[in-house]
């Protein structure tokens, strides 16, 4: 039977792009007839008749499953309820309704998946119509989680993607409500390829996340995998602390000694409160350690991924096997030395 490669796509608001990303999918697919395809939409809640449009898709073709969620849950949801539907597929490819992921380039992610990589993300080099603040944002963004989160996030990737099922059964036990899709896909690691394309402008309508739930996502990813933040308030109390006992001992010093450096009482006492408020914000950068251990406790990723298991027969049963082949090869020798000291009948009677 031919594997079974399933696409999953997120709808919010796309009602006047559905029809031609159905009838791109259907031409790139068509292509590709070494394999068996399934279309999975997600309609994420969405306020206009994208529902209605999917259904109609949905008696058309027997390729289409349409999930409907009971609200918005936003997109890094509806792209896990669309992969946890995708459970007897053998890959799974994710993009958006919305055409700026081509699904001309599918064939391009399957020859990549067919060589050996069990992730394959693309990365955009450009788009079309983008604002200057959304690029600048991006590129920022991408820094920002490289060098706080430990994360070997690539600029300008995007959810278009294609996972190897190995990569969709360790998603599987992912948990965490607040998540960022694709960087847990990130953490995860697995073999991974990058394929660069353009992106298009919209083909219709405008685009689902503002700039308001962007710096949320960021906010939710940045808190979700790394604990940096916390730390921060610990680190800022250090450089308080040391800075102002330096200048409070300066100040001390020159008091009793009774320098020409006259300081008043109540420049003291502000330095003073300063060192305190640096104790303070140590105390607390302490306490974030252990919160932080909390965090990482209650998001409750696995421990570790197995990739995949080589000789993973058990010592028990390698020797059960050694042993019946050696008693089926004993009892073959057996029966060989009985044929030869049986003496052959020739036939004839006394």
């Amino acid at each position: 039977m031919k594997k079974l490669i399933s696409i999953v796509v997120p709808v919010y608001r796309e009602a006047l792009s559905l029809h031609h990303l159905f009838v791109r999918l259907e031409e790139v697919t068509a292509q590709i007839d070494a394999y068996r395809w399934s279309y999975i939409f997600v309609n994420d809640g969405s306020p206009d008749e994208s529902l209605e449009i999917l259904q109609d898709l949905a008696m058309k073709s027997e390729k289409i499953t349409v999930l409907d969620l009971s609200r918005n849950f936003g997109k890094e949801i509806a792209l896990t309820a669309g992969v946890h539907e995708a459970e007897e597929a053998d890959a799974v490819i994710c993009m958006d309704a919305d055409l700026q992921h081509p699904p001309e380039l599918i064939p391009t992610l399957v020859l990549e998946w067919e060589k050996g990589a069990e992730v394959v993300a693309t990365v955009r080099i450009s788009t079309d119509k983008e604002s200057l603040l959304r690029r600048l944002g991006s590129h920022g963004y991408y820094w920002l989680m490289s060098n706080i989160s430990g994360l070997q996030m690539k600029s300008q990737t995007t959810d278009f993607r294609l996972y190897d099922k190995k990569v969709v059964k360790a998603f599987r036990p992912v948990t965490e409500r607040e998540r960022l899709f694709r960087g847990i896909m990130d953490w995860m690691g697995f073999r991974r390829v990058y394929v660069e394309f353009k992106a298009d402008a919209r083909h219709a309508g405008e685009a689902g996340y503002s700039y308001s739930k962007l710096w949320n996502l960021a906010i939710n990813s940045i808190t979700s995998f790394s604990l940096w933040p916390l730390r921060l308030t610990g680190y800022f109390g250090i450089i308080i602390t040391i800075l102002s006992g330096l200048l409070l001992a300066w100040m001390l010093g020159n008091y009793l000694v009774g320098s020409y450096l006259n300081y008043t009482p109540l420049a003291i006492v502000v330095v003073v409160n300063t060192f305190f408020m640096g104790i303070v914000l140590m105390a607390i950068g302490l306490v974030a350690l252990y919160v932080g251990g909390i965090h990482t406790e209650v998001i409750n990723r696995p421990l570790y991924i197995v990739r995949e298991r080589l000789h993973f027969k058990s010592v028990e049963e390698t020797l059960s096997k050694v042993k019946e082949d050696e008693r089926m090869s004993s009892e073959k020798a057996i029966h060989r030395e009985d044929n030869r000291g049986t003496p052959k009948s020739d036939g004839s009677s006394s």
